[in-house]
């Protein structure tokens, strides 16, 4: 880490010179970093990682040493993604923040020792603490608790063996100050919020199995004897993120009990988020509506589909302003919503930040889709208008069909309307929406049965297609993307774009059958196939972009236009692709060598393809991306090249989680992982390999073993459409 900061400083200082050398009053001067006053430095620091500030910056010189120890860079602190702190660097680093740091986040720090959160207590001062996915028992949590007097935040794991009769009297009454709480519950339990009375702010995440390794089913009937219920007296904000299974929607309702007899008075944020088609009923959420709509302080709200009806849902709106709403797979509510928000059915749209419609006019592809399933351009227009501050926009799992005929008379394309949104930051779309109409030339092919080239059932020829050029009028699928141009134009402040076809599901095990239940086959919709090359070149229109994800895409043929965006995207940091062109063969390996060579800052790559070819020609493309720190592969017949895969790990040094479920035996497999975790785990503390069959029987367990805060990751096209917004990260 010192040479990098050695580097940043060296780099700092050449354009500082720049900056302030004048050539007639300063000829022969120069002005260093330490010439510059305290305020510019202390900007500078704050964007220097805790870790080097404190064990590698603060020993250059008695200045920086003392800007260094500056309040305002260490009363908050993050060491989330400080992959390269191990142990003992943590250690040190806590010592010299113990009369500093208020708020400490140790979130996701999965590799740190049990031993090493004891040094925790020593900073007495902190009132935020996060050690979500650190190695805590309840005797150490007790401890901990114990030492810290001033505490009004928590975040932490509730593993098994999670017992709160081990709290000390000391760790009890630190509790029962608490004014928010986040919990991730890894094994049926209250955790601790029976202890906490003044609760204003519970986020849950749930994340049990239905089945435990031995084969035993997991149940919750132990807990409806316990004692002490939670009471909720004061909560404002309630959230709850469910991982699939019968075990996880059951502890909910028994965190939800009280609200049953009663509903906190000053419940403004409520946000449950429950994967599958068929939630569990909860009998109570009338009467939830009927509270949130009579205090009119109504700040979100997210509800499982069976969980509301129009009625209620009119009602719970009626009068507020809400900032963020989530009707995810909820299409009975769909012409509320747009009655709520389009004709004063709330207060002021214009507070609305983020809306979560996706599949909200889902038509399942077994009936016929007519146009009242689908996205209405003028009525997104609208939406615009009344909602104009909206920053975060999901429409997945809807449908837009564009008619470019001549008897519409110049229809309004829906990204004409999208343009309207002039502040989103991001933004997740259904394949079809970028359309600009059906291809004439292939109109009848398509009215009846999908081409065999989009299903994968056709080999691709060997001569004949043409590269995607920018300057080509359109793209081989023989679509415009004059519809894209007017959304690009109108939101050029996009840093995170996600464009799914309407028949992708992700093959790891574990959101599959969730989401199964509800995708409609891949290439039903004739507008998603058209969708190619050329939509993705025309991506380049975004210079800041920073997360892409692609998702079954049948009519990307080449990849060619994944080119062209990396070209002109050059702050592209997170990318994940799937299933794009032919299933049967994947035949945008080219365009993806030069893609990769391109994304020289990116960080976290997700690729997933049933033909993946990991040989050394990708990972040599692979190693020119220097700052990568997450990659994961999956491809249920692909293979990959161990000694290729060892090189790359040595390029890359940054790479601290490689996971690749691939084709291949288990022998093969284990070796290289064990190969891999014996060569570079000394020098990356935090180094997480999984290299494991696909099709094996064991992956669930294997995938259960990943780390949550990595595993979210991995599962990223299903977990992101669910999640919560974060109102108030600890």
């Amino acid at each position: 880490m010192s040479g990098d900061v050695c580097g940043i400083s060296a780099d700092m200082d050449g354009q500082i010179l720049q900056a302030v050398c004048d050539e007639d009053t300063m000829s022969s001067s120069s002005v260093g970093v330490s010439d510059l006053s305290d305020e510019i430095l202390l900007c500078i620091l704050r964007h220097v990682p805790v870790c080097d500030l404190l064990l590698n910056v603060a020993n250059t010189c008695q200045k920086l040493h003392t800007l260094c120890h500056d309040k305002t860079l260490l009363t908050n602190v993050s060491l989330s993604e400080e992959y390269r702190a191990d142990d003992t660097l943590v250690r040190r680093m806590l010592k010299q923040l113990a009369n500093h740091v208020q708020s400490l986040s140790l979130n996701g720090c999965y590799w740190l020792s049990a031993s090493t959160m004891e040094y925790i207590a020593r900073c007495r001062g902190v009132t935020q603490l996060d050690v979500t996915g650190c190695r805590l028992t309840s005797l150490r949590l007790s401890r901990l608790l114990s030492s810290l007097s001033l505490l009004r935040s928590l975040a932490f794991d509730v593993t098994p063996g999670f017992n709160s009769a081990q709290l000390s009297s000391e760790a009890v009454d630190s509790l029962s100050r608490l004014s928010e709480l986040r919990q991730t519950l890894l094994t049926p339990s209250y955790g601790v919020v029976p202890c906490c009375a003044q609760l204003r702010k519970l986020m849950l995440q749930f994340d049990i199995p239905d089945v435990t390794r031995e084969g035993v089913g997991v149940c919750c009937q132990l807990m409806v004897g316990q004692s002490s219920v939670p009471h909720y007296k004061q909560l404002e904000e309630f959230t709850a993120r469910l991982a699939p299974g019968e075990v996880n929607q059951t502890l909910l309702l028994l965190y939800l009990a009280v609200f049953s007899v009663h509903v906190p008075k000053r419940l403004r944020v409520f946000l449950v988020s429950v994967p599958g088609p068929n939630p569990a009923h909860w009998p109570a959420a009338p009467s939830l509506a009927q509270s949130l709509g009579q205090r009119g302080d109504l700040v979100a709200l997210q509800l499982p589909r069976s969980w509301l009806d129009s009625a209620s849902l009119k009602q719970a709106l009626e009068g507020n302003s809400p900032k963020h709403l989530s009707f995810s797979r909820c299409p009975a509510l769909w012409p509320q919503v747009f009655q709520s928000l389009l004709n004063g059915g709330v207060k002021d749209a214009a507070q609305l930040v983020s809306l979560n419609l996706s599949g909200i006019n889902h038509a399942p592809y077994s009936e016929c889709r007519i146009s009242e399933d689908q996205l209405v351009s003028g009525t997104m227009s609208q939406l615009a208008d009344s909602c104009s501050n909206i920053k975060y926009l999901n429409l997945m799992h809807t449908h837009y069909h564009h008619e470019n005929s001549a008897g519409l008379e110049g229809e309004t394309h829906l990204c004409a309307s999208l343009a309207r949104f002039k502040h989103l930051r991001s933004l997740t779309l259904p394949a079809c929406a970028l359309s600009d109409g059906l291809n004439t030339r292939n109109t009848s092919t398509q009215n009846t049965h999908p081409s065999p080239l989009f299903q994968g059932l056709k080999k691709v020829q060997r001569m004949g297609l043409q590269n995607y050029r920018p300057d080509s009028e359109s793209s081989v699928s023989g679509d415009s993307t004059s519809g894209l141009a007017l959304l690009l134009a109108g939101c050029p402040f996009l840093e995170t774009f996600e464009l799914i076809g309407p028949g992708f599901a992700s093959t790891l095990p574990r959101l599959e059958p969730c989401t199964r239940a509800s995708v409609e086959p891949r290439g039903m919709c004739a507008w998603a196939r058209g969708v190619g090359d050329a939509h993705l070149a025309a991506l380049e229109a975004l210079p800041r972009l920073r997360r892409l994800t692609l998702a079954g895409l049948p009519g990307v043929l080449r990849g060619t236009g994944l080119i062209q965006l990396a070209k002109q995207c050059r702050d592209l940091r997170v990318l994940s692709l799937a299933n794009l062109g032919s299933l049967k063969t994947m035949n945008y390996t080219a365009a993806l060598l030069d893609t990769l060579k391109q994304c020289t800052q990116l960080q976290e790559l997700r690729l997933e393809q049933p033909y993946l070819s990991a040989n050394a020609s990708f990972f040599e493309a692979l190693s020119c991306c220097s700052r990568l720190q997450r990659v994961c592969l999956i491809s249920r017949c692909g293979t990959f090249d161990p000694s290729a895969t060892e090189t790359f790990m040595e390029r890359c040094c940054h790479v601290v989680m490689c996971h690749m479920f691939m084709g291949g035996t288990l022998v093969a497999c284990r070796t290289l992982q064990k190969a891999l975790l014996d060569r570079f785990s000394a020098e990356r503390s935090a180094l997480s390999v999984v290299i494991y069959p696909l099709q094996h029987e064991d992956l669930p367990s294997v995938i259960r073993d990943i780390p949550l805060t990595l595993l979210d990751r991995i599962t990223l096209f299903q977990s992101h459409v669910a999640q919560p917004p974060h109102l108030s990260p600890l």
